[in-house]
């Protein structure tokens, strides 16, 4: 008799805690890039310009814990160099040549640490470190960003300016010399990730 009531008392404290405990869980997340967009954004001697990323990959690792992030383990972003179009062919082979394309097919950045979290509801400021590499450059940088998180997907809003020539690109030249870029672009993205 003692035992059994033993038992249901030990079976009732698990039952307990195991509600009261707060449950962490680790999700992947891929992106999706027909519905990302990645932007930038530059200026020149002439005019205004834009280039869109049409091929774009990407992993984000996060923590939960009863529904809400709290930690990000991986966040890994690939641009192909080469899917970087402006609708303008000329423009697009000048952009190739400074990024030397033949030799460095991709342009990545990979998180290296979390700097803050900050969410309410469902929406978190967000502030990390990470690896840029461009054209074989790779150098540390700072983003921030709004990450919206629902269901089954999460949203990264942010941008970025940076210098072409910090990553060893010189800025690309048309018309003989002629047309010439400014060194700052500003990189805009809305990164979709599904699991």
């Amino acid at each position: 008799m003692k035992t059994l009531k033993l038992f249901k008392l030990l079976f009732t404290s698990l039952f307990i805690l195991a509600l009261t405990t707060q449950t962490s869980v680790a999700q992947t997340y891929n992106l999706d890039n027909s519905t990302s967009t990645l932007k930038i954004d530059g200026t020149s001697n002439l005019h205004d310009w834009q280039i869109i990323a049409e091929n774009q990959q990407g992993k984000l690792l996060a923590d939960f814990e009863d529904g809400k992030l709290t930690k990000i383990q991986q966040l890994d972003f690939i641009v192909i160099a080469e899917s970087l179009k402006s609708g303008k062919s000329g423009m697009d082979k000048n952009t190739y040549k400074a990024l030397n394309t033949e030799k460095y097919k991709q342009i990545t950045f990979k998180l290296s640490k979390v700097n803050n979290i900050n969410c309410s509801g469902d929406v978190c400021k967000v502030s990390v470190n990470g690896n840029l590499t461009i054209s074989g450059s790779t150098k540390p940088i700072n983003i921030s960003f709004d990450m919206k998180i629902e269901e089954s997907k999460i949203s990264l809003i942010g941008s970025k300016t940076i210098k072409m020539t910090d990553f060893g690109v010189d800025p690309p030249k048309a018309m003989f010399g002629t047309i010439t870029t400014g060194d700052a672009i500003d990189i805009k993205f809305h990164s979709i990730f599904k699991k």
